[in-house]
């Protein structure tokens, strides 16, 4: 799979997006990083039980730092989920 954001995209995330309905699998999320709080990353869901919150994972497996190592993220700790992503272009 290719990822979906590269190096100087911009987004836009929606901090609504989880007031109803709990994150899905596959959503990208926008969140506070466990162990860095002032520190907002961007990672995919892979997996939410109602319960301990969701399971993110980086789509760059080899260089991410994610669920793997800071475990389950807390429902709190999600900004919103990213709804558009541009691509911005350096003018020549």
């Amino acid at each position: 799979m290719l990822p979906t954001l590269v190096p100087g995209d911009e987004i836009f995330a929606d901090p609504r997006a989880y007031r109803s309905c709990p994150p899905q699998s596959g959503d990208i999320v926008t969140l506070y990083h466990p162990r860095q709080p002032e520190l907002k990353i961007i990672k995919r869901v892979d997996r939410v039980e109602p319960d301990r919150g969701c399971f993110v994972l980086g789509d760059n497996p080899a260089a991410s730092n994610d669920s793997r190592d800071f475990g389950w993220v807390p429902y709190d700790r999600l900004l919103g989920k990213v709804v558009c992503r541009f691509d911005i272009d350096e003018p020549k």
